[in-house]
Parts: structure tokens; sequence; C-alpha cells
């Protein structure tokens, strides 16, 4: 297990990549030394090649445990083209045939395999496990780790027989996956798979663009949120809501006062929840309201708004569902409408469910009414729900710290709680800590002689809503915590005893029960924004009109990053258009004439000054090796013949090919196409990009991959660029 000098040129000469994201190269480091390691890092940060990259340097196969059969595929596909043998990756799985396992078996034993990726259960199949025990394994990899912990949100309970079995097999080094998880999923993971003291790596959960905002559910919530969207005139929106009904009645009142909007559920048929889908897609309606069923398939980088009608059922829903606001880096509003009453009743509908799901469900609400009700900074609150601390005090980017909310001294109440969990000896629950508080005799509390204590009956005259609010906002400040363990049991910090020894001003919110109409809040914009907002709205209504002449997404055209520079620095030449980030040549001369000249009237109408330093920079001549590619090209040389002639990878040659048609030049690779690939496949993939909001390739793979290659849908993705967009 020696670790080579360098591990970018193992980056480089395995996978062609310069440079490691984020925190791959320190994790691979822990992982290649010998350690047990623990990541947790957002989709798309890269989180397979810190187990793919180890599994090439090291002797042995590595063992990768993961959920889904397809995810497998495509992942082996991937290692297969990074590699010139097959037989560097397999997978195990109730997919294959007796023939196909024993050549897998055969590939493992003569030393090709150097990944093995199985599904929880076939590893627990006795055959299997017998073999495995007979070869060298180098590490063990656990995705989707949260599968583990029946607090995460996909929980799969064969994974937790995971760790017996691999302690039969042989004891290697772990490493554990997942994209999601709060401290008590993380512990559980790393307590059921025997990893307590591994090493921790988490990438941040913060989205500095994104604006969170509480509002309270009044009986004008429909007259709000109408007003809200007229303010945000042809941005798109999201509304999310708990139950198609309310999905389809707000849809309808919408329509009915003059806004754009369509419904989306899983109860629709296929093709109307499709139509509707790519109507917002291709911006033919602004607003779409919706279940949590849309949003999973489609990551359309311009939305600038999502309202929550109801509030979620915990914050990993509402992390989540906020997340596809602002993806391009832009402004990004998330506005939740909160009643108390909407969490009880949604505590109702879990009636019926096993004893043990309730009661998760339940502190799951809990957790989801700490932060709509806090005073603190919403993103503090957010990101301390997932284990992260944020040190500022004020984001700027929040209801909370743009309009701080009235504040009521709770000191002495803080006392109450906190001398009242330490006479329970921190052995219960919030409520029960709130029934003593109010003297409440029942079966339980008498039983335990609790009736008895000091402080029982102490903080009688406060409401019971009062006292919870105490609580909520005393875990988020961290003097309260919860015992992870068993989750829900009120412990006292160390920070509360020196509170209790030393008590300073605490000071909660109280929430106005009054019914009326909610003012507008002062709300800061985030991401860069365009110097000229009015110049801006008119690029966009231009990219529109041209994208519906074409029958175009409007991204394919110009994305919003680049209308904002446009209307930040006014080129009025396509020479200066093509200074603009996201504008290359080809795409200045094929669309850019009536931006320009839609530039050039505003300026002279407005009497604009352009920035004096807007100087045209010479565009550098394309380089030999791109010329001789479409030279090939266009003698229709076989890519992959093409690729072996220039020295290159058939990746590194793909590279060059998006890197050309990314600039604006049109190539045709139909002769390639038609030699390796189904016409419906080929169309399949174009249909995608059509439909697509954008063209980002992980997201595509993420939709398509499963019964498609990532070099097939790059290839795809090269002829729909070109043909579209050049």
């Amino acid at each position: 297990m020696t670790k080579p000098i360098n591990l970018t040129e193992g980056l480089k000469k395995h996978f062609g990549f310069d440079t490691f994201k984020g925190n791959q190269e320190a994790i691979i480091e822990n992982l290649l030394s010998g350690n047990d390691t623990f990541v947790l890092m957002p989709t798309g940060g890269g989180k397979s090649l810190c187990y793919q990259l180890p599994s090439l340097l090291m002797e042995g196969t590595a063992i990768v445990i993961s959920p889904l059969i397809a995810l497998m595929k495509n992942q082996v596909d991937a290692m297969r083209n990074f590699s010139e043998d097959d037989g560097v990756a397999h997978f195990i799985n109730s997919s294959l045939n007796k023939s196909a396992v024993d050549q897998v078996k055969k590939d493992i034993i003569s030393g090709k395999t150097k990944l093995l990726y199985v599904a929880p259960e076939s590893l627990t199949k006795e055959e299997n496990v017998e073999f495995l025990k007979q070869i060298n394994v180098s590490f063990y990899a656990v995705d989707e780790a949260h599968c583990i912990s029946e607090w995460g949100h996909d929980f799969r309970p064969e994974y937790r027989r995971i760790r017996p079995i691999i302690s039969e097999i042989g004891q290697r080094p772990l490493i554990a996956l997942t994209a999601t998880a709060t401290p008590k999923v993380q512990h559980d993971i790393q307590k059921n798979l025997g990893m307590l003291n591994a090493t921790v790596f988490k990438s941040s959960f913060n989205r500095s663009n994104l604006y969170y905002e509480i509002r309270p559910k009044t009986i004008n919530v429909d007259k709000d949120i109408i007003k809200y969207i007229k303010s945000q005139e042809g941005k798109s929106g999201i509304i999310y809501c708990l139950s198609r009904k309310k999905v389809e009645e707000l849809a309808e009142i919408l329509r009915a006062n003059g806004v754009n909007a369509l419904a989306y559920h899983a109860g629709m048929d296929a093709s109307m929840r499709s139509n509707n889908q790519d109507s917002f897609l291709f911006e033919r309606v602004d607003v779409i309201v919706a279940t949590i069923a849309f949003g999973m398939g489609i990551d359309k980088p311009d939305v600038r708004y999502v309202i929550h009608y109801d509030i979620p059922k915990s914050l990993e829903g509402y992390y989540q569902e906020t997340g596809r606001a602002g993806r391009d880096g832009g402004e990004g509003k998330c506005i939740a409408f909160y009643a108390y009453k909407d969490l009880q009743k949604l505590e109702k509908f879990m009636q019926g469910k096993p004893v043990a799901e309730q009661e998760i469900g339940k502190l799951l609400l809990m957790e989801t009414a700490a932060y709509a009700e806090t005073s603190l900074c919403r993103r503090k609150a957010l990101l301390h729900y997932f284990g992260e601390e944020y040190k500022e005090e004020n984001c700027g980017n929040c209801d909370n710290c743009l309009n701080p909310k009235k504040q009521v001294e709770a000191k002495e109440l803080l006392c109450t709680v906190i001398d009242t969990v330490i006479a329970l000896k921190e052995k219960f629950k919030s409520d029960y800590v709130i029934d003593v508080i109010k003297g409440k005799e029942t079966d339980e509390i008498v039983s335990y002689q609790h009736d008895e204590l000091d402080v029982f009956g102490c903080g009688q005259k406060e409401d019971e809503s009062l006292w919870n609010t105490v609580i909520r906002q005393a875990l988020v400040a961290g003097y309260l915590d919860k015992d992870i363990e068993n989750y829900g049991l009120l412990k006292v910090t160390k920070s509360g005893q020196q509170f209790l020894k030393k008590p300073v001003s605490f000071k909660i919110v109280t929430e106005d029960e009054e019914e009326g109409e909610v003012d507008e809040p002062k709300i800061q914009s985030a991401g860069a924004g365009a110097a000229d907002e009015q110049l801006f709205n008119m690029l966009k209504d231009l990219r529109k009109k041209i994208a519906k002449k074409l029958d175009l997404p409007p991204y394919v055209i110009f994305q919003d990053p680049s209308l904002e520079a446009m209307a930040t620095t006014y080129p009025v030449t396509i020479d200066e258009l093509q200074n603009i980030p996201g504008v290359g040549a080809g795409k200045a001369k094929r669309y850019g004439e009536d931006f320009v000249k839609l530039i050039k009237t505003h300026c002279e109408e407005n009497e604009i000054d352009r920035p004096e330093d807007l100087r045209v920079r010479t565009v550098a001549n394309k380089s030999k090796m791109k010329v001789s590619i479409i030279q090939g090209i266009d003698r229709k040389i076989a890519l992959d013949e093409l690729a072996e002639s220039k020295g290159l990878e058939f990746t590194d040659l793909l590279d060059e090919i998006e890197a050309i048609v990314f600039s604006g030049t049109k190539i045709n690779i139909d002769y390639f196409l038609d030699e390796i690939m189904d016409d419906d496949h080929v169309d399949d993939i174009f249909e995608y990009f059509k439909e697509a909001e954008t063209d980002d390739l992980e997201e595509a793979i993420q939709e398509l991959g499963r019964d498609y290659t990532e070099e097939e849908i790059r290839l795809v993705r090269i002829k729909f660029l070109s043909e579209m967009g050049n």
C-alpha cells in the first residue's frame, strides 16, 4: 500500500484531470494511509473519484457497496473508459447470470480487477462471501451511506448487515460516502459500520446567494403569494405544496389572477406532467406549482424563487427544495409560509405508522419548527442542523438578519428550563420537560415522583408554546443539545451550565398570532446581478423571442450571467460581444446581431456612457491541434482513430472537440455516430438536451445514465450544441 510520490500525477494519468476538487486529495491520502474515512460531500463534488483513484493505486481489489444497480453499470462503464482493459471494473448483482459472474471472478483472481461493485443483497450471499475471502481486498467503500440510518431519507435495512459481513471477509480500511447527512445520521452511519474513529471530511452546505425567509401563514396567504409573484414579473419560480389537491387549487387561483402558472404532481398522467415541465423549462410559463415530485430530474439554472406554501416535513427536504433556486449563482429567494397548526396536521397524518417511525417523524417536524421560529440568522440555523458552524453573526441575506424581529428577554425562562433538565437527570424529551414545568400530573410524572421536584409547576403562568419556543431557540443557541444515541433526550451543554452559573441576556422571538397582510420585507438582491436592470429585462425578452422562433430552450442562446454582463458593460459590436463570459466567436456571429443592436439603441436613447475600459481583446487563433482535429472530422476520420493519431485518450479528444463547439464552431460528427450508436439512442439523448434547461454533463448522466454511457451522452451533446447553438 505504497503512496505515489505525487497524487496529481496519478490523477492526470488515470483520469486526465490536472487538479483535485475540494478536499478530494486529503480524503485519498487518508485512505491510502490505511485509515477509515467518512466523506460528506454534496452532489457534484466528486465523491466517486475518492475511491476510484485509490483503487487504481493500491494492490488488490476495492469492494464498493452501492444500492443502485443502474448506477453500478454507469460507474463500471465510466471506469472502463479510463482504462485499456475492460476487466479493470466489474459488478456483481442480481442482473448477472452464472456465466457472467464466473467471468467476473476469473478477472478478479487474475488481478485485472481493481474495483468491484456489489449490491448489499449480493454481498450477503454465502457463495460471494466465500469467494471474497480468497481475494486480496484493498479497501471497502460504502456509497450512499445514509441508507444505513433510519434517520436518513432513504433507509435500506440490508445496509445494517454490511459491517458483520466485511468483518468476516477480512479487515481492511473503510470509506463511507454520502451527499446528505445530519450529525445524527452521520453518527448512525459510523456506529453501524464500526468506524467511530474514522477521519471525517465535510464539504460546506452554505449557498451564499440564497435568501431565506419565513412568513407567517395567514388567511390571506394566496393573496400574499399573488402579490409577491407579480413583483417578480418575468422571473421563473417554483411553489411547493404538500398535497396534490392544493397544487391543483393554487395553480387555478394563480391563473385566474393573471399569473402564468401550471401544476405538476405524481397523480397527473405522464404526458401532461412532461408537457407542463417543458412549458416551464422553455419559459412558456413562469411558475410551476408542484409537490416534491417536481425538481428531481431537472436543474433549471435560473429559478429565481422557491416558495413553500406548506412548511416541509423535514429540514433535509427544505434544504433540497430551496437548493433548486439560483443554481447559476445568481439571485435565489426562498420563502416559506409557516403556521404551527400545519405541523400538528402533519403529526396527525403519521398516526397508524409504526411507533418508531412516528417518533422520528415528530422529531424531524420539531427541528423544522425550531428553524421556522428562530430569531437567529436562518443560514446559521440551517447550517447548524447539518453540523456546520457559520461564524458570521449576520449573513446579510435572510429575513432575520435584514429585518430583525421584536424580541423579549427570556433569561429567567431559560434558567428554569436548564434547572428542570438537570433535575430530570437529562433523561427526558422536551414535551416531558414542559409538562413538569407546567405542573401537569400525568401518570408518567406521578409514577417517577417528578411531581415532588422543586421545579414542578414553576412555570404555570406561561403558555406551553412559549416554553417550546425557549427550548427550540436554546437548542440553536447551543445551551441545550439532543442526545445522539437516544435522539430527543435534552442535555445541558457546557455553555448551558456556564449560563446557569452566570446568566447573560437571552432574547427570543414570540410568534405574533394576529392575522392580516404581511408587509413586504426588505430583500437584498443576491448574486452578481446586472448593473442595468431595464436592459437586462429587455435582453431576456429578446432571448425568449429568438428561442421561441428557433424552438430552443433560451439557455442554448445565452445564459443569464452572459446577459447580466451585457447589461453591465454594454457591448455594441460583435467583436466586443465576444469578450462577454460564455460568448464564443461562433455564438456572437450566430445570435449577436440583434443583441448588440438592442444595446446600442438603449445606450443612445438613454444617453449612457459606456465603460471607457471596454477594449476589444484580440481572439487567439485556434491552436494547430484544434485545426487538425476540425480537418480530420471534415475528412470523416473515425474519432477513435483520430484520437490515436494525435496521441490522445478518447476522453481527451472529446474535451478538445467540446472546446471547439463551445467556442461557436460548427462541426458534423454524424458519420461517426451512425457507425457506433443506434439512431433511437441518438434521438433520445438529443431530445433530452432539447428539453433540458442546462447542458451540464453530470445532470445529463444522472437523468439519462441508466441507459447510456457517458461517452454516448458527450458525443450527442456535441452534435446538439453544434447544430442548435452554432
